[in-house]
Formats: C-alpha cells, sequence, structure tokens
C-alpha cells in the first residue's frame, strides 16, 4: 500500500450504487477500501510478470536440478 506521507491523489471512478451505498451504511472508507484492492492488483500483477519475465530462468534451473541434483544436497539433514 502507499506510504502515509505519500501524495495523494483525487480521481474518478465508477461503482455499482447499490455498492457504495452499502459500504458507507457499514461505514466503510470507499478510498481507503479502493486503494487497498488497486495495490492488491498491482502487487499481484508484478508477481505475475516476475513470473512471466523469469519464466525460461526458472525452467533451466528446474532442469539442472533434474538431471543433476541439488548442489549442496549431501550436507541437508533432512
Amino acid at each position: 500500500m502507499a506510504n502515509l506521507g505519500e501524495t495523494r491523489r483525487a480521481v474518478n471512478i465508477t461503482l455499482t450504487s447499490s455498492l457504495v451505498d452499502e459500504a458507507k451504511s457499514i461505514g466503510l472508507n470507499l478510498s481507503r477500501v479502493c486503494e487497498a484492492a488497486l495495490a492488491s492488483a498491482v502487487k499481484a500483477e508484478q508477481a505475475a510478470a516476475w513470473k512471466r519475465e523469469n519464466q525460461a530462468a526458472i525452467e533451466a534451473t528446474n532442469a539442472w536440478v533434474e538431471k543433476h541434483g541439488l548442489p549442496l544436497e549431501k550436507y541437508r539433514l533432512f
């Protein structure tokens, strides 16, 4: 989530009226809820992008381990 001291910016979003009414009636802060959901979506997309960008290296490492085993396996205690 954004840092507490970070500058905030007003934006316009469109939400279902009944959902907004219900959220307000139970005391939810729409800005904070939307910000938290957006931060979560950004984090998930960044993780997915990292995985896509590094997929070839991950597959190469997995293939190497499959062929040769773990490099320090003889030192494992389990």
